[in-house]
């Protein structure tokens, strides 16, 4: 059987009176894309320093490949890349220098043609010192290291802040590239559709503890599919959905049209299936659950503290993204 990459187990740390981590879980299987989401303060980041050991934690466990990162961190490093979310590097390098210093510290020797392919991807002149590149130019530094290298492990904690979408499409591109090379990927993002494009599974993790996880088929069974069916008799129709268990928010929206709108658990998907039949239902739209759904589901009650102060930037971010509906699937 093969070793976890990642295994955490009811993990604790705390920075005083401050719980950062309160037993939390996370696992990541070999060849797998991972995805670890939450908030600013959930405790992301907290988890990946004492995966990387730069922090102890105070109980629980912690291994990647089987082994302790406090205590085995210089061989385990061999092992893996990572990506913070800002990047500081030396204002006197070139880009084109401190990507073959990444690689040097780790113990790789650059390959030139791998190296060149991957600047051309990311559209980074290797030329130009570091102090002058904008904040999504010295990410790309950090991932096109990342990206050069033979590694077993990604950890990859928000990687694509400062990049605009053209170069976050790149990035997807990249990782799928790396997964079908074998490699595993933890991904912390708030990017939700770049979590749900690339991730096998997903953590949610809330106050430092693990809410839900699962993979995105699995998750999904928790948000419900949103439905616009056109009927003759929009009334009889709302009537007879209404009696339905696992129907909910049955509506028409206009009452002189012939469209009537309703939420549907899948286990209730036989019988209003039915029910639409006998109704003689001549146009059906299905938008399946998102994660972003999922999410703004398992953090509804802090958006709402939030709505005189303003939302935190990760919060914030996902109240935007589901605005932006699911794309429908026409039936």
């Amino acid at each position: 059987m093969n070793t976890p990459p990642v295994e955490v187990h009811d993990l604790h740390k705390s920075f005083g009176t401050v719980h950062a981590l309160d037993g939390l879980d996370l696992r990541v299987e070999p060849g797998q894309v991972a995805g670890f989401l939450g908030p600013n303060g959930a405790g992301k980041s907290t988890t990946i320093r004492v995966l990387l050991g730069l922090l102890h934690a105070d109980s629980g466990t912690a291994r990647l490949f089987g082994k302790d990162p406090w205590t085995d961190g210089v061989g385990l490093h061999e092992r893996l890349a990572y990506v913070p979310g800002d990047v500081t590097l030396w204002p006197q390098l070139t880009g084109g220098e401190t990507i073959d210093l990444l690689l040097r510290l780790r113990g790789v020797r650059p390959d030139p043609a791998r190296k060149a392919r991957m600047l051309h991807r990311f559209e980074l002149d290797p030329t130009k010192r570091t102090r002058t590149y904008s904040k999504g130019n010295r990410q790309k530094v950090a991932l096109v290291a990342a990206f050069c290298a033979d590694v077993e492990l990604l950890v990859l904690d928000e990687p694509t802040s400062g990049l605009d979408p053209l170069m976050q499409a790149v990035f997807q591109d990249s990782v799928r590239e790396a997964t079908e090379a074998g490699t595993s990927v933890l991904l912390s993002s708030h990017v939700l559709a770049e979590v749900e494009a690339l991730c096998d599974t997903v953590t949610i993790i809330r106050a430092g503890r693990t809410m839900q996880t699962g993979t995105l088929a699995e998750l999904r069974h928790l948000t419900r599919s949103a439905v616009s069916a056109r009927v003759d008799d929009p009334a009889a129709a709302r009537d007879a959905l209404a009696r339905i268990d696992g129907v909910h928010d049955v509506t028409v929206p206009d009452p002189s049209g012939s469209t009537v709108i309703f939420h549907l658990d899948d286990t209730a998907t036989p019988d209003a299936t039915r029910a639409l039949g006998e109704l003689g239902a001549h146009g059906l739209t299905v938008s399946p659950p998102s994660l972003e759904e999922l999410f703004l589901r398992q953090y509804g009650d802090e958006l709402e503290l939030l709505e005189d102060d303003g939302p935190s930037d990760s919060v914030g971010a996902a109240r935007r993204g589901s605005a932006r509906k699911a794309p429908a699937v026409e039936r």
